[in-house]
Parts: structure tokens; sequence; C-alpha cells
């Protein structure tokens, strides 16, 4: 599925769980960030309208928290850990390899939004450092051998799927 393709009856399934109910506005970016990879723009006014709300408001609140997205992202999304923890261990060599690896820049998404790369102040995973992870997955003690190894296994199951 192209994620700049807009599909309003998804949309639609995701906003009738919450519907009238203005605590769930997060519950309901999560699970729409979820379904689409990101907070398409044109969500904003249904999501608004669905929970009483201003669409200022719900805009705010995505704006607000660095978890949410209004630009799609890749099926895997790589946050590289930049504490001093792993600063130490070698993270910016593994940073630098991914680089070189995928093409990308931090902050930028493949073509084929397979891969978005990040970078973050910290993962909480010290003990692990150099650390990254990919989606909800953690990897850490990494080395160029490791990291090979991780976005092969991705790249590999992105063919499969």
């Amino acid at each position: 599925m192209d994620p700049t393709q807009f599909d309003r009856e998804k949309l639609a399934a995701v906003i009738g769980k919450y519907q009238d109910k203005k605590w769930a506005l997060i519950p309901l970016l999560q699970d729409v960030q979820e379904v689409f990879g990101f907070i398409p723009p044109e969500s904003i006014e249904p999501i608004a309208d669905a929970l009483q709300m201003f669409p200022s408001e719900v805009q705010g609140v995505v704006t607000f928290y660095s978890g949410f997205s209004l630009k799609p992202k890749g099926r895997q999304v790589l946050k590289v850990c930049r504490g001093t923890a792993c600063h130490v261990k070698g993270s910016r060599t593994i940073l630098r390899m991914i680089k070189k690896d995928l093409g990308l820049e931090e902050g930028e998404t493949s073509e084929d939004y397979q891969f978005t790369l990040e970078t973050v102040a910290c993962l909480g995973a010290c003990f692990l450092a150099p650390t990254m992870m990919v989606n909800r997955d953690y990897y850490g003690k990494l080395n160029p051998t490791k990291v090979g190894a991780v976005l092969g296994e991705y790249r590999k199951e992105d063919k499969e799927a």
C-alpha cells in the first residue's frame, strides 16, 4: 500500500471506536498512525469532528508529541541511539554505516517507504550500548556485522510480505 494514498473508509473505522470520547484523542491518534504509518493531514478535521474538538486542538497535540508524524514513514523505522553510553561505545560509526547502507540521512525515508532513519537522544538501554530500534524491537551491542545482518533480515522480510 502506498502510504501517500488516503483511505477515508479506514479512517472512519478507526474513528468509530472513539466517537464522542474527547479523552481518547491520543489513543485515537496512535491507532491512526498505526494504520497509516503517520497522521495524514486530511485526518485532522474528521478526528476533531468526531471528538467534538477544534482542528487546531488536534493539530496541537500531533505537533507537540514527537511520537506522531504528519509525514509518511517507512515500514521499518530505525532509531539509532545517540546517548552518552552509545556514543562512547561507537554509535556514530553505526549511524554512519546505516546511512551508507540505506542511502539515507537522519530524518529521511526511502523512496519505496521501506525504511526511515532517525536518531534519538536515548533509548534507555544503555547496558546494551550501542543500541538501535527497528519499529518496536531493540538491537544492542551493535557492530558492523550485526547491523548488516539486522538490515538484511528486514529487507528479506519486506520482500516476502
